[in-house]
């Protein structure tokens, strides 16, 4: 993957809080993925833009049952964990 070389201005205070953190992977590293991070964030809210657009806001029943789905594939996910794990060709 080519790679160029850019000036950023940073806070100095939270450029010392991340390089801290990162020596191992390096400041280049961290801030590229805190960069696609932010721009698939962006990305996101986007879609959702549109699709409030196209569909309507989404109502407090849908969030809650929203909600409740992902509580129970968490806990699937966690009795999956418990019991050992799962088999290669199983979905996890």
């Amino acid at each position: 993957m080519a790679t160029k070389k850019v000036t950023v201005t940073i806070p100095e205070d939270l450029l010392d809080e991340i390089r801290g953190e990162v020596a191992e992977r390096g400041l280049s590293a961290y801030v590229a993925e805190a960069l696609r991070f932010k721009r698939d964030r962006d990305r996101l809210l986007e879609l959702v833009d549109w699709l409030q657009e196209e569909h309507g806001p989404v109502t407090e029943d849908e969030r809650a049952d929203a909600a409740a789905e992902l509580e129970d594939l968490d806990a699937e996910h966690e009795r999956r964990r418990a019991a050992g794990g799962h088999n290669p060709g199983e979905a996890a």
